[in-house]
C-alpha cells in the first residue's frame, strides 16, 4: 500500500520500520522540524527523521508535501501536531495510539496510566478524526503495568502497536470495519514541572509512580534533587524529614517512606544515593526534603 508516514519521538520508528520491512510503499515521512539540543545548540533530526533517512525515505516538514503523492493512507505515530480536517477530507489516516482507549485519549496516555496506577494498558489501531483520539478502533493489544517505568512501558507498546499496524493494513476485515470505542472516556492531560515534583503528603504510592516516569525531583535541604530509581518502606515518622534505613535515605511520608536508589544532584552526574549521602555529607537527623 502507498503510505504517508506522521511521526517525530523514538516510540514512532518502530511502526516506520514496520511497515518498511512489510513491503509498504512509503511515499513520504512528514515530521516536526529539527530543533536545537545540547549546549551546542546544533540542530538535530527528530529520531523519526533519522531512521527515515537511514532507509532511503523521503522527508518533509509540511503537510502540503503530502499533496499530488498518490498515498492511500496516512499513519501517524505521536507526529506531535493535530491534523487539520482538511487534510483528513483528502487523505483517511490511521493513527496509533499508546492507551486502551476510550481510556488515556490525549497527550500523556503512558505517564496517565501509570499515575494512575492501573493494572493494565495497551495500544490501539485508530481511524483518525479531527476531534482528539474519538475515532473508531481496528485493532488493539493489552500489557500489564506492573512495575515498568515510563519508557519501558512505552517501548513495549512501541513495539505492539507496530505489530497491529501492520496487521490491520494486511487485513480488508479490520481496516475496512473499525468499532466504535466503547467506555468512559478519560483525558491525559500534558505533563508539567509539578507533575514530577514529590512531596511529602504524597502517598508513597504515588511517590513511587511519579518517580517511574523518570523526571522526578525533590528538594533536600533546600537543594534540588532528581530521583531516579526508588522503592517504598514502610517505616514511619515525622512527614517531611529523612531517615537512615540500614545505610540507604530514606524519604518520610504520610503513610511510609520513599527509599532512594539511584540520584543525581543538581548539576552532578548520577549516582547511587548511598554515594550521594557520602559526598554531600548528609545527615538524616535533622534533614528535610519538599
Amino acid at each position: 500500500m502507498r503510505l504517508a508516514f506522521l511521526g517525530t519521538p523514538e516510540p514512532a520508528v518502530a511502526s516506520l520500520n514496520a511497515l518498511v520491512q512489510a513491503g509498504h510503499d512509503v511515499a513520504i515521512v512528514i515530521t516536526r522540524p529539527d530543533r536545537r539540543r545540547g549546549r551546542g545548540g546544533t540542530l538535530s533530526p527528530s529520531p523519526v527523521k533519522a531512521a527515515a533517512l537511514s532507509l532511503g525515505l523521503p522527508v518533509g516538514h509540511r503537510l502540503g508535501e503530502l499533496d499530488d503523492l498518490g498515498v492511500e493512507r496516512g499513519v501517524v505515530v505521536a507526529y506531535g501536531a493535530m491534523i487539520p480536517v482538511a487534510v483528513l477530507d483528502r487523505i483517511p489516516m490511521l493513527n496509533v495510539h499508546f492507551s486502551l482507549l476510550p481510556r488515556w485519549r490525549g497527550a500523556a496516555p503512558v505517564e496517565r496510566a501509570i499515575l494512575a496506577g492501573d493494572e493494565e494498558t495497551g495500544v490501539g489501531i485508530m481511524s483518525l478524526e479531527a476531534a482528539l483520539d474519538t475515532g473508531p478502533l481496528h485493532a488493539q493489544r493489552r500489557t500489564s503495568v506492573d512495575a515498568k517505568t515510563a519508557a519501558q512501558l512505552t517501548a513495549e507498546l512501541a513495539g505492539l502497536g507496530a505489530e497491529a499496524l501492520v496487521e490491520v493494513l494486511g487485513n480488508g476485515q479490520l481496516l475496512d470495519h473499525p468499532t466504535p470505542q466503547v467506555g468512559e472516556a478519560t483525558y491525559a492531560e500534558k505533563l508539567t514541572t509539578e507533575t514530577f515534583h514529590l512531596e511529602p503528603l504524597m502517598p508513597t504510592a504515588q511517590l513511587e509512580r511519579t518517580v517511574r516516569l523518570e523526571r522526578a525531583f525533590t528538594f533536600v535541604n533546600g537543594r534540588r534533587l532528581k530521583v531516579l530509581a526508588a522503592h517504598i518502606s514502610s517505616t514511619k515518622g515525622v512527614p517531611g524529614s529523612l531517615a537512615a534505613i540500614d545505610g540507604d535515605v530514606a524519604l518520610i511520608a504520610m503513610d511510609g517512606a520513599l527509599v532512594l536508589d539511584t540520584v543525581q544532584p543538581d548539576g552532578s552526574k548520577v549516582m547511587t544515593a548511598r554515594a550521594w549521602r557520602a559526598g554531600a555529607r548528609l545527615s538524616p537527623s535533622g534533614a528535610t526534603w519538599a
